[in-house]
């Protein structure tokens, strides 16, 4: 099958990091897969969320925020501010985000802080979500890097990298890394967020106006689970390990 940028089914579109991108954070990177460009940043904040004192909860905490900038799609999107709230898509991410950023992290060793992620969508073309934990992931690891160097930390905190990719079926071929036309066109899509070890944080699929079967299911598991590796791989470059 032919796909509109060229690629084969099982491959993932070109994809970038560029390392220190925000320099007032802890640690950041763009990362960038085909036009979906994602500003993903790690701050650190001394003390834990009033709930954990409370609750004597040990260790430190790690929470994300998401949005996408008004220039991120083809028209203007209204900044969350000027609705009073925050949309139920963004919340919903920034959700996943800090579920998948949790599963790769020992807030033990992380002491009593907050790791706060940031990610910002310059430009979407579909993945703007999985792009966010692919970039979050190396932002937390370049931040606690840091950590460490600075002496605040004498532990290393990340358990393990954590890396997330689309699939879905168009125009009934599995693919891997949905572009915006594909995403919007497809049958079935799903989004899935594994650890380098080859564990799942999260699956979410669904089939939109249309059904699957469990070999569809297998087959675009498979495709994700290659589309990480390869996402994992370029993490370890830059991060340097």
């Amino acid at each position: 099958m032919s796909r509109h940028d060229g690629r084969q089914p099982d491959s993932l579109r070109p994809l970038t990091f560029t390392p220190d991108f925000a320099p007032n954070a802890t640690g950041s990177v763009l990362i960038s897969t085909g036009n979906t460009r994602v500003i993903c940043s790690a701050m650190i904040e001394e003390g834990v969320p009033r709930w954990m004192k409370e609750q004597g909860v040990p260790g430190g905490w790690v929470t994300a925020e998401y949005s996408m900038l008004p220039y991120s799609t083809q028209q203007r999107k209204a900044r969350d501010i000027s609705k009073g709230k925050i949309d139920g898509r963004s919340s919903e991410i920034q959700r996943l985000i800090g579920r998948s950023m949790r599963a790769a992290i020992d807030l033990g060793k992380l002491g009593q802080r907050t790791m706060w992620i940031d990610c910002d969508v310059l430009a979407a073309d579909g993945g703007t979500r999985t792009a966010s934990i692919t970039g979050a992931s190396v932002a937390a690891a370049l931040a606690c890097k840091k950590l460490m160097a600075d002496g605040l930390i004498k532990h290393w905190p990340i358990k393990q990298l954590v890396a997330a990719v689309s699939v879905g079926i168009y125009e009934g071929a599995p693919l891997l890394d949905l572009n915006y036309v594909e995403d919007r066109d497809a049958s079935v899509d799903m989004n899935v967020v594994m650890t380098e070890s080859g564990q799942f944080v999260e699956v979410q699929g669904s089939g939109e106006e249309s059904t699957f079967s469990e070999s569809e299911m297998a087959s675009l598991l498979a495709l994700a689970k290659k589309g990480i590796a390869e996402l994992l791989d370029g993490q370890r470059t830059i991060i340097g390990r």
